[in-house]
């Protein structure tokens, strides 16, 4: 018996970890077996990568995952999940290494047909909760504070615009790729599409 109060909550603790851990891994089964009944696991890169459709921008907030909210399947798109769903440095270095794999793996993402840049943001983000901690921001963005205002980090129909502009500023995505903005309301559970799908770059 644990007398100690501290020792007693620390097995609590690792029981309720140990408790959420084993209900995961029972779901996980589930999804191991489903997908093998229906012979749809992806084994191999290369051979998944000409079914992908999208990379799809979004939150990191546990409310907002586009498996959920847009019903994507697996192998459906890529997912890059990051605070506020923002074009960051570190977002665009991850795209760049996305390119670098598909490159090695030598398949083109959705077989070169019609691809979409997604960019995911919704209402009651925990980065509108940052605006009064600049210091934060500009290191997230890698920017100056006086350049803080243009990422519209309180309004994410404003931030979805932002960034979809910055994504069209990239040279290397290729031009056909359609870019889209769209916001999430976590009141409604509704998608609204700010920015419609269109090329990143027209000739």
């Amino acid at each position: 018996m644990l007398c100690d109060p501290a020792a007693k909550m620390e097995f609590e603790t690792r029981r309720i970890s140990m408790s959420l851990v084993d209900d995961l891994l029972r779901r996980n089964k589930d999804f191991a077996a489903q997908q093998s009944a229906a012979g749809t696991l992806m084994p191999s890169l290369p051979l998944a990568m000409p079914n992908v459709r999208a990379i799809i921008i979004g939150c990191a907030d546990m409310r907002v995952d586009p498996a959920h909210i847009l019903g994507t399947k697996p192998g459906e798109a890529v997912v890059l999940r990051n605070i506020g769903g923002r074009i960051t440095p570190g977002l665009l270095e991850q795209l760049g290494l996305l390119g670098r794999i598909g490159q090695v793996a030598g398949e083109i993402p959705g077989g070169g047909g019609e691809f979409h840049l997604i960019v995911l943001q919704h209402t009651d983000c925990g980065i509108t909760r940052l605006a009064g901690d600049p210091v934060m921001l500009t290191h997230y963005f890698q920017i100056q504070e006086g350049e803080l205002r243009t990422k519209a980090v309180t309004d994410p129909r404003a931030g979805v615009a932002v960034d979809v502009a910055a994504l069209r500023a990239v040279p290397a995505l290729p031009a056909r790729w359609l870019v889209s903005g769209l916001v999430y309301d976590v009141a409604t559970g509704l998608v609204e599409i700010v920015v419609p799908p269109a090329p990143i770059r027209t000739a």
